[in-house]
């Protein structure tokens, strides 16, 4: 079974954890992988992949999935895409729907229609990861990223106000948020978002 994760299993002891700071180049490595609390591994979308399908499929506990990519939308009152509220930090914003957003969210849209086609004996519980807002200077480093979104998770109550309960996802009430998965028919509800 394959479902968006809970605020409350947002734990070390709930399952296995696998931590993937997305990317989507055919030739380089822009994939952050963190499996349990083993040190990450940069690596390609496509080994990204083969690891993730493997690791859920020989899974003798619950997986819960974290990916740093939009994996729920918003639409205002007209039907129009719209932020959601941790895309907005004062002036600056990171919309789902433009830029690199729109990128992550299809590179992970590919990830969960694989894994929704595998056997498993135990559910995958997906969550959504969100390392945004760095300095000009701040070089991304899918191996720090996929860190820092694993200390949530080993110390959710020490990091709480990191953990975004997808009921606080609108900006205004008129808006709807939804799975970003229907548009391949799957859905899994909207997760809980973890910051890095």
């Amino acid at each position: 079974m394959l479902r968006a994760g809970r605020v409350e299993e947002i734990s070390i002891d709930s399952g296995n954890w696998l931590v993937l700071d997305i990317g989507f180049s055919s030739n380089k490595k822009t994939c952050g992988l963190k499996i349990n609390n083993e040190h990450p591994k940069e690596v390609l979308f496509s080994e990204a992949k083969t690891l993730i399908i493997s690791f859920v499929r020989d899974s003798q506990k619950p997986t819960n999935l974290i990916i740093e990519a939009p994996l729920s939308v918003a639409f205002n009152k007209s039907g129009n895409p719209t932020g959601r509220s941790i895309e907005k930090q004062g002036a600056k914003t990171r919309y789902w729907y433009t830029g690199l957003g729109c990128t992550v969210m299809v590179s992970a849209m590919y990830l969960i229609k694989a894994i929704s086609e595998i056997e498993t004996q135990h559910e995958v519980r997906v969550f959504e990861g969100f390392v945004s807002f760095k300095n000009k200077n701040e070089k991304s480093n899918h191996s720090k990223d996929v860190e820092a979104l694993y200390q949530v998770v080993e110390n959710p109550l020490g990091f709480h106000d990191r953990i975004i309960n997808p009921k606080n996802l609108k900006i205004s009430d008129d808006d709807t948020i939804q799975s970003a998965f229907l548009i391949n028919e799957i859905n899994l509800g909207v997760p809980p978002i973890i910051k890095g």
